[in-house]
């Protein structure tokens, strides 16, 4: 059996997705009159998850993780650490040079614009 301080402190923090299966068994059981509290206790998850994925099952009528709301980041990680890499190389290159630098260098193409909020964010200004 476990202690109350060993299962809170699994509780604790972000982890994984939840299988297909364990989610079937959530909407089974909601289905089979039991409790949130039960339900939760049965399947060792926080209440908080059964209830969100027992209201997404009724306002959806799916269990299934839905994609990401708006628009896609343009740079990605990757670009990101390009574009840092390149001013850090030689910091004297207009935004225009650095931008044909990277088209060339990773296939990345973007604004002069972009560029400059990209590198505010990563702390170049001037």
């Amino acid at each position: 059996m476990q202690t109350a301080s060993t299962n809170i402190c699994e509780r604790m923090g972000r982890s994984q997705e939840l299988s297909e299966f364990k989610r079937g068994t959530m909407i089974g059981c909601h289905l089979g009159n039991k409790s949130i509290c039960e339900m939760s206790l049965l399947l060792n998850i926080p209440q908080s998850t059964v209830s969100g994925i027992i209201t997404k099952w009724k306002q959806l009528g799916t269990t299934a993780t839905q994609p990401p709301s708006g628009r896609p980041r343009k740079m990605t990680e990757r670009g990101q650490r390009m574009l840092k890499h390149t001013v850090c190389r030689s910091r004297q290159l207009s935004a225009e040079s650095i931008a044909k630098d990277l088209q060339t260098s990773c296939g990345l193409q973007i604004s002069t614009a972009r560029e400059r909020i990209e590198l505010h964010g990563m702390g170049f200004h001037g």
